[in-house]
């Protein structure tokens, strides 16, 4: 085996949602780095500008698309397919926050809004990319994103995007079984408190000082520091490890 982070990745077909976000750019351009073909993917207006260029390699692609519309998931995964020959990874991070403060402000849209993107959207565009590399017979990856919240119930009025949170865990340890005798791995990364806009939009100076002092390093995680480790679960070097919930939070959750 070649010991090298993604060893495995040299033009590999990888779409990567939420491309366009934070944490997700630098995934993207990790993926690239690493020889994958990238399709991102990212909402309908979302400033995507520069991500292509920023990305090593060539024929990489950007798509912009709701994922809330389920009907969009099976083109995704064709184009991937047709484009690059198969699709080996799904790495799932578009989600949304709708922070209110209090329970009792929480509205059926508040709710709706949140589960079907993060949690609904997720199950299905995920079953879609692992019927496809059933399909093909040579294992995939599937890595979604959770959050520390799906362990600690969240703050700063994120109850409701952390029960998504939770509900990403149990359901990629579904498919963990469920796709494990076709070789595909099924993992989720939890990240803690890292430097992006849908952290820090809506959140409370006290309450992000109160996080990081409660972290034992000490600070936020910047988004690169995030992305090596969705690199390595797609890589050779994790072809053992399925159902397993990545805790990166810089010892703010300890399990």
């Amino acid at each position: 085996m070649t010991w090298d982070l993604g060893a495995g990745l040299e033009s590999r077909a990888v779409i990567v949602t939420g491309a366009a976000g934070g944490i997700g750019r630098e995934v993207a351009k990790a993926f690239a780095a690493a020889g994958a073909k990238v399709l991102a993917v990212d909402r309908p207006g979302a400033d995507a500008g520069g991500l292509l260029e920023s990305l090593e390699g060539t024929d990489h692609r950007y798509r912009a698309v709701d994922l809330g519309d389920l009907s969009t998931h099976d083109a995704l995964v064709a184009e991937a397919r047709s484009a690059f020959g198969e699709l080996y990874a799904l790495v799932h991070l578009a989600a949304v926050l709708r922070r209110q403060q209090h329970l009792s402000d929480v509205r059926e849209e508040d709710w709706d809004f949140q589960v079907d993107t993060n949690l609904k959207a997720t199950f299905f565009l995920c079953r879609a990319a692992a019927e496809a590399m059933v399909e093909q017979g040579r294992g995939g990856r599937i890595i979604t994103f959770t959050s520390q919240g799906w362990w600690t119930g969240g703050f700063g009025g994120s109850v409701v995007y952390n029960a998504t949170k939770g509900g990403i865990v149990t359901m990629t340890r579904g498919m963990a079984r469920t796709y494990g005798p076709h070789e595909i791995t099924c993992n989720s990364i939890a990240p803690g408190q890292v430097r992006t806009p849908m952290l820090l939009t809506g959140l409370s100076d006290e309450v992000l000082e109160t996080m990081t002092r409660a972290t034992p390093l000490g600070r936020i995680a910047e988004p690169e520091e995030i992305a090596g480790v969705a690199v390595f679960l797609a890589s050779r070097h994790a072809a053992f490890i399925t159902g397993a919930t990545i805790n990166i939070t810089g010892g703010f959750l300890m399990y």
